[in-house]
């Protein structure tokens, strides 16, 4: 009976570790964008535009309290309850974005808990997570021991990581975190920056084949924003310099914005027009800038490139 009570120790143990190291990997990929994080609350409806980032900070600090308590070995019912309801809630909506995308409903943008960081269709992110879940859930529950009390050194290890990283995640938006958060970093091929999955696939080289070879400087906008319009002339005196980056604007702005930029600006760089599912994984705020040489993304900046931004202050 020992052994038997000893194996299902271990299993129960085992299960929480890999839970717990799910929900802390789940949360770092929200806390380094926790705006994203906030815009996919708004988006599910959980939370009205102007509470969504108080929200994001609430759900970060579920997830982390959780998630270290499992990796500290704590599997009292006060946590195994609560973090049923939050797998059970994560499969709700994958389960729901799944249902909408197969039915042609809804756009998505970020699939799953891990946001932007991981590139899956809404029917991986819900197997996936399904199977990442629920049976180390289920095993949480196995060989616990009621009788002893979880010591005081790690509640106060949990509250430390907890505190901290929602501490982390109310500052991040303002750290230099893009390449971390995103999937646009140096070395990234064009060709591989990509949305969708079978026939519905698109990526940054069909949008703009030019870009495959040769030296480009890309910006990530909306085409109403006063700083890019603002930064137009400088862009235009770059598509006329020989020897230099070729400049591009990629963007999500519907048709008509295209139409009345194009009308009112007269840019003589190129203007392509980008699915939200494949421009939104690349950026925490717009703009945000990319240098690419022959097909790689080579540089990255938040906001205009160096050269124009320092001419738009002088």
């Amino acid at each position: 009976m020992r052994a038997d009570r000893d194996h299902l120790r271990r299993l129960g143990v085992a299960g929480g570790l890999l839970l717990g190291f799910v929900l802390l990997l789940a949360a770092y990929a929200k806390a380094i964008d926790p705006e994203a994080f906030a815009e996919q609350i708004v988006a599910e409806g959980i939370s009205p535009v102007s509470l969504s980032f108080a929200a994001a900070l609430v759900a970060l600090a579920l997830e982390l309290g959780l998630g270290s308590a499992l990796l500290l070995g704590v599997r009292r019912l006060w946590v195994l309850l609560p973090t049923a309801m939050l797998v059970v809630f994560f499969l709700f909506l994958t389960g729901r974005a799944w249902w909408n995308a197969a039915h042609g409903q809804d756009e998505v943008i970020a699939c799953g808990c891990f946001g932007n960081l991981v590139d899956r269709t809404p029917a991986e992110a819900f197997w996936q997570d399904l199977l990442l879940m629920a049976p180390a859930l289920v095993l949480c529950f196995l060989g616990r021991d009621e009788g002893v009390r979880p010591r005081w050194r790690r509640l106060a290890v949990v509250a430390t990581i907890t505190i901290g990283g929602v501490a982390f995640a109310a500052v991040a938006p303002g750290l230099p975190l893009d390449d971390l958060a995103t999937r646009l970093k140096p070395g990234v091929a064009v060709r591989d920056i990509c949305a969708g999955a079978g026939g519905d696939r698109l990526c940054l080289d069909a949008i703009a084949a030019e870009l495959e070879s040769g030296n480009h400087l890309v910006v990530i906008a909306e085409l109403e924003d006063e700083a890019l319009l603002a930064a137009v002339p400088r862009l235009n005196e770059m598509a006329l310099q020989t020897g230099g980056p070729t400049p591009w604007i990629v963007t999500a702005s519907p048709p008509e914005a295209v139409g009345t930029f194009n009308w009112t600006q007269a840019p003589i760089f190129g203007v392509r027009e980008a699915p939200p599912t494949l421009l939104r994984p690349l950026y925490r705020r717009m703009p945000r800038s990319f240098e690419v040489v022959d097909g790689a993304v080579t540089a990255t900046w938040p906001g205009l490139p160096p050269g124009v931004a320092a001419a738009l202050i002088d």
